[in-house]
């Protein structure tokens, strides 16, 4: 039985495991290969990394530094969650498909809605972003091109506004997710166009690695420019397992944590980075993958961390 098993092997996870690592408790980590921090190419708000820095390349050094500290790794997706008397028992498919724990971490993180269009992966992190606070700043008095959707799609437009007046809002669902007449007035009234139409294509400098450089609408015509924001809404938070054992989430399925250990409302089970309640920063993942495992650590020498009081 291991003294904690980590689901996700992302920043939180990580951050969580090295922690852990270093109390010498009986780690594993259980991470399916995929998750929102493979999709950025070049990190540059991290302290220590003013040229940027990619999640794969975080990711695989924080593997390699648990991997020193006695930490395992797993391929695998868990599919279930279950409690059993004093310990966890979680499952995945596979020829040992049972995996028990005294302590669980949750760190399934989120994905980002977006349609799969030609182009948009290769610029991902490098040149069109996801999160103003993290990446407001790269479009700093750059032509940007917001693609979204509806409301949400128009309240990223507005936000960028803080490091650029040169906006155009691309509507890509208008069919299904229109803008509604107050925030149209609003794009109007700070000189953002919004075009309603289908996106066809993300076109990239196919001599520089990932360089936007605008995009292609369904009907052929062509919209330039330097950066590129998404803004889809729906994101997937992956909190599935947490709900299959009662643990408390908010309406829109992000988990609910003790502010100071990050256990949830049910014992010897924390959440961290994503998946929970706050501002989906890779810098706050890291600090909450540390936060929860100095908890997790108190729980294993017996020093109980109170669980979340909620009804």
């Amino acid at each position: 039985m291991y003294d904690c098993v980590i689901v996700g092997g992302g920043i939180a996870g990580l951050q969580a495991a090295i922690q852990l690592g270093r109390y010498k408790h009986r780690i594993l980590v259980i991470d399916k290969g995929e998750g929102r921090s493979t999709l950025c190419r070049s990190y540059h708000n991290i302290l220590g990394w003013p040229e940027g820095v990619s999640g794969e390349e975080l990711r695989r050094l924080g593997s390699l530094q648990g991997e020193r500290l006695g930490v395992q790794f797993m391929q695998a997706e868990v599919t279930g969650l279950k409690r059993r008397d004093s310990s966890f028992i979680l499952e995945r498919e596979g020829r040992q498909p049972f995996i028990e724990a005294s302590t669980v971490l949750l760190a399934t993180g989120l994905s980002d809605r977006f349609p799969d269009l030609p182009g948009l992966r290769s610029c991902l992190g490098l040149t069109v972003y996801v999160c103003p606070d993290c990446d407001g700043y790269e479009v700093d008095g750059r032509k940007t091109i917001v693609m979204g959707s509806g409301n949400v799609g128009a309240s990223m437009a507005l936000a960028l506004l803080y490091w650029t007046k040169d906006v155009v809002y691309i509507n890509h669902e208008w069919e299904r997710e229109a803008t509604d007449s107050r925030q149209l007035l609003e794009l109007q009234a700070h000189g953002i166009r919004q075009i309603d139409a289908s996106l066809s294509e993300v076109l990239v400098n196919s001599a520089t690695d990932g360089e936007f450089q605008g995009v292609r609408l369904a009907d052929g015509r062509v919209v330039a420019g330097e950066r590129g924001f998404i803004a889809f809404g729906r994101n997937h938070v992956h909190s599935e397992l947490a709900r299959q054992i009662g643990i408390q989430c908010l309406d829109n399925k992000h988990i609910i944590t003790d502010p100071r250990s990050k256990m949830t409302n049910v014992p010897r089970v924390w959440a961290a980075g994503d998946v929970g309640v706050h501002a989906e920063q890779l810098t706050i993942a890291m600090g909450e993958g540390s936060q929860a495992a100095i908890w997790i650590h108190k729980e294993l020498l017996g020093i109980n961390a109170r669980p979340l009081g909620l009804s």
